[in-house]
């Protein structure tokens, strides 16, 4: 028997999965997915950055970005997500001593078919997340590249079956009623939608400076 590889992680990325609770779940989507289609409709100032910033889809993030603040449905959303936040943090081991994490924005991200979310950042910010209102079977996940890509050097390519720590890219599916947390700086896009039902998702930053 060989002995025990001599090798271990540093440097680890941390990817938070969970759902919220199971009494209710659905009955809240609905009401978020009502309001994020009414919003839509009522948000001329967001259609228009849309249209040449997030062709196809609708995005509040350039009118709207603070629904925390303007709607209770969101403001219940934020309540609910306080506690994996937290659980999230303490994973990572952030000291937060003096200050808490705040959530900073929150905004509405509908994609048609053929709308993509080009591969991105968060800047300024220390944690962010998504959480799924509607995904219809076949939609695109969350797709997060490995942070040491760029650097890279002279390395051979990854086994298909490699495990997804060792993957350069790692997609998260989509699914109402899940959350997906990560650090501000990982970078991650959206493929194009591919099926005729809208995607819906909430996206969201949490300062802590």
């Amino acid at each position: 028997m060989l002995p025990a590889m001599p090798a271990r992680a540093l440097f680890p990325t941390l990817v938070y999965e969970a759902r919220l609770p199971p009494a209710g779940w659905r009955t809240f989507n609905q009401r978020l997915l009502h309001e994020c289609l009414q919003t839509r409709e009522d948000d001329v100032a967001g259609q228009r950055w849309s249209a040449t910033r997030y062709p196809g889809g609708y995005t509040s993030y350039g009118s709207l970005c603070r629904m925390h603040t303007l709607s209770p449905t969101f403001a219940a959303l934020e309540r609910k997500l306080r506690r994996h936040v937290r659980a999230y943090a303490r994973a990572l081991e952030l000291d937060l001593e003096g200050r808490e994490l705040a959530m900073t924005d929150c905004w509405i991200n509908i994609m048609p078919r053929l709308v993509v979310h080009s591969l991105h950042l968060h800047p300024l910010s220390t944690l962010s997340g998504t959480y799924y209102v509607q995904t219809p079977r076949g939609a695109p996940g969350i797709k997060f590249e490995d942070p040491r890509l760029d650097r890279f050097m002279a390395a051979p390519p990854r086994k298909p079956d490699c495990r997804p720590e060792h993957q350069p890219w790692v997609t998260v599916p989509a699914t109402a009623g899940k959350l997906v947390l990560f650090e501000s700086w990982l970078r991650h896009e959206v493929p194009p939608n591919p099926v005729e039902a809208e995607r819906v998702s909430i996206s969201f930053n949490y300062g802590w400076f």
